[in-house]
């Protein structure tokens, strides 16, 4: 089969496998879909029954895309086995059930609206003894993430109180186990299901009815899934069914890249999990990438390896990919700078993704680029700046304070009312707001227009209202004072974190806050100018450079990559509050390995400066010693070769070059503390109440230590420079003797 000769002798392997399951773990870019369609053709080729396999890809796209370059592959005439999302297995698993009487017939809410109009019965009658929480449970938000729980319950195969325990929700989501069960009733009651049922429902059938397992089993021998690593408990289950002891399994995927634990992946699916379910499996690696260059290869490497779980594989680069370079900038200027030369390179916008950690760090660059009339496009457009409700409101707010007579604008005033929420239901405000408008005080204690209220929201509408009145006599601040007291007097920190239904949404809210106020400050004191950025409308443009989550760029590669706001704190993302634990940690080394290898010709990692301190992912990535080995290996002068690398990790290096059959001298890096002329201390000393010693800021006691114990987050009591925050194999320290209990 030419195709077969056209591979790798990795890929090669994979498609010839023979007997027993096989887990291929392919690096990002490794031709993994080109060896899927190659190992179907070559089991029809062997006489394999294209009824007998089983395909599974991750979703619609995936699927689509493979079918297509399996009937383009494929000999003419030659009959195709099916190619499944497991969402459409179980829809196909449910309607068999149904037609054999182990399930009741229902219909597939496919609509978002129908799926919020059913939370919204389940969460009132959730709360029917708590009528005052219902306002707030009612929320946009907060009914999303009800969805997002009960999708999860399914998912995980979970008990809902335990999970909910498990779970980082907000304080005011302990209704959604009551909910759950709410909901489970109104489906049954009115012939409904969600697309988690597609596989819940036939899953629970089948595993409390030998009889009709084993009318499902028995009609595969081979099944081939795709991003195994993303499978969840309900997929694995469902797909052990309906394999038996019969169908050989193969698993294609990467557990460098398990970047969706929540929503119920688990990298030890991939790991450990795969033969506990199947048993005995023959490892494949796929370690060539065909996307980009040795820099980036021994980057991303370098940048995975501290994860503990993880396979032990290398990603290595083919030849003839192109040279990647890698470079690391500073805020907006470092943004602009990289999209100007790559524009003076004759390379269009739209060949270009700008990546972040979560949207709310997308804000400064979107309004970079909207001042210097750059285009761009987002993954999804309503996270454009002026569309958040948030950031609608806080430049409401601002155009207040130099514009006094919106103060009679009824609609005006409900929108400032109502953020960041007050907790209190919308029809309310805008008849309270129509008041405010007409009188320009504030009601009497005993007008009815309050009754219902409880205090603590009377307090709060009173001292928005207050505010409201006080703005015009502040319109001489500068934006960026006057944001700042708009968002301590309206609590929007507090309010924040109470609105929100998970941590990590609350903790993006906060962020944005920061943002703005930072980006207000670059603006001294031109308020109008800052205010029209604000709300300046924008469309997508298809010649714009594509602005999009990682989460969201999984599986795709552009030629020039921007990772932003790679800074301690926002990439890996934790707080005070919500401190790195270590699977967080290696979760966000997952994220930021993926995150830089969507890039083909470029990557450009971007720090905020200032008071942001540079992730310390930039550190453990290695970037430059990446960029003189691939310098060494793409065709240096003798004489340089001549002379020892020094590189940070020579062994992982040393593999690298034994896997590619190259040789160069290669010699340890001096520690950033060695240059400091402080030696380096090991991370498992570290301890609440240590004394050390800092090269630049003196001496002090450490009060807290959090994240990777072999690589922790220290924050320092200095005597002398105030509290710090450090990483601590970093920062150029020495402990001193003696601890504080």
């Amino acid at each position: 089969m030419t195709l077969i000769r056209e591979l790798t002798p990795e890929q090669r392997a994979v498609v010839t496998h023979e007997h027993g399951h096989a887990r291929v773990t392919a690096v990002a870019g490794a031709g993994k879909t080109t060896t899927m369609v190659a190992r179907v053709l070559h089991l029809l080729a062997q006489g394999v029954p294209p009824e007998r396999i089983l395909v599974l890809m991750f979703n619609r796209s995936a699927r689509e895309d493979f079918q297509a370059r399996l009937a383009q592959m494929a000999p003419p005439g030659q009959a195709l086995p099916d190619v499944r999302t497991f969402h459409s297995l179980g829809h196909r698993l449910t309607g068999s059930l149904a037609r054999w009487g182990a399930l009741a017939p229902r219909q597939l809410l496919t609509a978002d609206w129908q799926l919020e109009r059913l939370l919204r019965q389940a969460t009132l009658a959730a709360l029917s003894e708590a009528p005052e929480a219902r306002e707030t449970a009612l929320e946009a938000e907060r009914l999303e993430a009800l969805a997002h729980f009960c999708g999860l319950v399914k998912a995980e195969m979970a008990s809902p109180a335990e999970l909910h325990r498990q779970l980082d929700f907000g304080e005011e989501t302990d209704h959604f186990v009551a909910a759950f069960e709410h909901a489970e009733w109104l489906l049954a009651d009115q012939g409904l299901m969600t697309f988690a049922d597609l596989l819940y429902r036939p899953l629970r059938a089948l595993e409390a009815n030998e009889g009709l397992r084993g009318r499902v089993q028995g009609f595969l021998d081979h099944v081939v899934i795709d991003e195994y690593q993303d499978v969840n408990t309900a997929q694995q289950r469902l797909l052990a069914l309906l394999v038996g002891n019969q169908a050989e399994v193969m698993a294609v995927g990467d557990a460098n890249q398990c970047i969706y634990e929540w929503r119920g992946a688990h990298p030890d699916t991939m790991l450990e999990t795969f033969t506990a379910t199947f048993g005995a499996a023959r490892d494949y690696p796929l370690s060539t990438t065909f996307r980009h260059g040795h820099a980036l290869a021994l980057t991303a490497n370098h940048a995975i390896a501290a994860n503990r779980r993880r396979p032990d594989q290398l990603c290595l680069a083919a030849p003839g990919n192109p040279a990647t370079g890698l470079a690391v900038g500073q805020g907006s200027p470092g943004l602009l700078a990289e999209l100007t030369d790559w524009r003076r390179g004759g390379r269009g916008l739209e060949e270009a993704c700008l990546l972040v950690r979560s949207w709310a760090l997308s804000v400064p660059l979107q309004l970079a680029l909207l001042r210097e009339g750059i285009p761009f496009r987002l993954s999804r457009e309503d996270r454009f700046v002026f569309r958040l409700p948030l950031v609608e409101a806080l430049a409401g707010y601002l155009r207040l304070a130099i514009e006094p007579h919106r103060l009679q604008n009824p609609g005006h005033l409900a929108m400032l009312l109502a953020q960041p929420t007050p907790f209190v239901a919308r029809e309310r405000l805008l008849v309270l707001a129509g008041r405010l408008a007409e009188t320009q005080r504030w009601p009497e204690r005993h007008d009815p227009l309050l009754d219902g209220l409880r205090p603590h929201q009377r307090r709060t509408l009173k001292k928005r209202w207050a505010l409201l009145c006080e703005l015009p006599r502040l319109s001489a601040w500068p934006p960026a004072r006057l944001l700042e007291h708009v968002v301590s007097e309206v609590d929007a920190e507090k309010v924040l974190k109470r609105a929100a239904a998970r941590r990590d949404k609350g903790e993006e809210d906060v962020r944005l806050l920061d943002v703005l106020v930072e980006q207000a400050g670059e603006l001294g004191n031109d308020t109008e100018a800052f205010i029209e950025l604000l709300s300046r409308p924008v469309e997508n443009r298809d010649d714009g450079v594509l602005i999009s989550t990682v989460h969201g760029a999984k599986g795709l590669e552009w030629p020039l990559v921007l990772v932003a706001g790679v800074n301690e704190e926002d990439f890996p993302h934790y707080t005070r509050d919500n401190p790195l634990t270590t699977g967080r940690l290696e979760e966000e080394r997952r994220l930021f390995y993926v995150a830089i290898t969507r890039a083909r010709e470029r990557l450009v990692l971007i720090h905020d400066g200032g008071d942001h301190r540079p992730s310390r992912f930039i550190g453990e990535s290695a970037w430059e010693d990446g960029q003189q080995v691939a310098h060494r290996l793409d065709g240096a002068q003798a004489v340089e070769e001549q002379r020892p690398l020094a590189v940070s990790d020579p062994s992982l290096v040393q593999r690298y070059l034994d896997a590619l059959g190259h040789t160069l001298p290669l010699v340890a890096a001096q520690p950033a503390a060695a240059k400091a002329g402080v030696a380096e201390t090991p991370s498992t000393s570290f301890r609440v109440g240590q004394a050390l010693r800092h090269a630049v800021f003196g001496e002090g006691r450490i009060s807290v230590v959090e994240g990777d114990p072999d690589n922790p987050v220290i924050e320092v009591r200095f005597h002398h420079a105030g509290r710090r925050r450090l990483i601590a194999r970093r920062a150029p320290i020495e402990l001193l003797e003696g601890v504080n209990a």
